[in-house]
């Protein structure tokens, strides 16, 4: 872990970052990849320690409101941050000016903010996304070694759903020969049939390999799956994209089970609800004074 002072924590679109790196140890991170231009080992976190001051600058000046988001390149509930609460900050901060809040994780220890996550949703608005990859606990052992079992995450979005917190999910990556099976995608679509979570997102029943990632996920493959590295190269070359053999199967099975279910999959109908921020006028004009 190292810190460091930057110049900006919010992206124009409501997006951010409070550490740089993760500990959780997936082993098909995309975060990882080179153009991302990690200079430290992605193991050696780095902590924005002005990160909350900055943001707190930001919301003040913002006279539109909206959703703020984190998560998009590391876990924001990594191990450090129950030492540095810098999430939780955020979050107090998004209450304190209006804003909503939401972020996407694959840690129960998200349920260490549950009372904030109420009582912001109660003011304005809060949504928590989670990611789930895999139904079996021993793959998931192997591929997400250092973060909550699947199961552990399921009961997070149990406890999400009786406290009244919108959910939504990520599915995927689907590993090609690995996970990318009916068994694992029922497993998964059946849990978050019982959480009633809104939405899952799935971009494709596949995932993608980048320099940096690849040589990473390789050497894991090589580790814990012998021959399946030459399956790759043989089936993928240096695609970035990896689409499972069975993605139009799989994705057929997909849409229809959440449709049967009225669980949202359009992309565009999901995201659409994650970054939903209605705000009564009188409240709104009320926050400008």
């Amino acid at each position: 872990m190292h810190k460091v002072k930057v110049k900006g924590i919010l992206s124009a679109r409501n997006g951010m970052n409070l550490y740089r790196g993760c500990s959780h140890g997936c082993i098909y991170c995309d975060s990882r990849s080179k153009c991302y231009h990690i200079d430290h080992d992605f193991e050696d976190i780095e902590v924005k320690e002005n990160g909350i001051e900055l943001l707190e600058q930001k919301l003040k000046s913002k006279r539109k409101k909206g959703m703020i988001s984190t998560g998009s390149m590391s876990d924001p509930y990594i191990p450090l941050e129950m030492h540095f609460e810098y999430v939780r900050k955020a979050m107090q901060l998004a209450y304190d000016y209006g804003f909503g809040f939401t972020m996407i994780t694959k840690s129960n220890r998200v349920l260490r903010d549950l009372d904030l996550l109420q009582k912001l949703h109660q003011k304005t608005r809060a949504v928590v996304q989670m990611t789930l990859t895999t139904y079996d606990e021993t793959i998931c052992k192997i591929v997400e070694p250092n973060v909550s079992t699947t199961k552990e995450r399921v009961e997070a979005l149990y406890m999400l759903r009786d406290a009244g917190i919108p959910t939504v999910v990520w599915l995927g990556p689907i590993l090609p020969f690995i996970n990318d099976s009916k068994e694992n995608l029922m497993g998964i679509l059946d849990y978050c049939i019982k959480a009633k979570v809104k939405g899952i997102i799935c971009f494709e029943m596949g995932m993608t390999l980048r320099e940096g990632n690849r040589e990473y996920y390789y050497e894991k493959l090589d580790e814990y799956f012998p021959g399946m590295k030459e399956r790759y190269i043989r089936t993928y070359g240096n695609n970035y994209e990896v689409r499972s053999p069975n993605h139009k199967e799989l994705m057929q099975l997909f849409q229809q089970t959440c449709k049967a279910h009225g669980i949202l999959y359009d992309l565009h109908e999901v995201f659409g609800f994650v970054n939903q921020f209605d705000v009564a006028p009188e409240v709104e004009q009320l926050s400008l004074f």
